[in-house]
């Protein structure tokens, strides 16, 4: 029983803490792209893409792909500067 508590304690704090994860990934992908936008027009469409795709996973709550995705845009982002 006690294991079982663990377990879903666990399993409810990481979700919690995905859910946090994906506003800041989104913030740090806007201020990027506000400050210093890709140069590549095709760049810049695809984390554009990946950041919309990353807000919908997150608002239907599938937070772990949207973290995913998102991380994506901010490697882009990054080996763009």
């Amino acid at each position: 029983m006690r294991r079982l508590i663990v377990f879903l304690t666990t399993a409810l704090l990481s979700t919690a803490l995905w859910a946090t994860q994906c506003p800041a990934d989104m913030a740090k992908i806007d201020a990027m792209l506000q400050s210093n936008p890709p140069s590549d027009p095709a760049m810049l469409a695809e984390v554009q893409k990946l950041r919309a795709e990353g807000e919908e996973l997150h608002n239907a709550g599938n937070h772990s792909q949207s973290v995913q995705v998102l991380g994506e845009a901010l490697k882009l982002l990054e080996a763009s500067e």
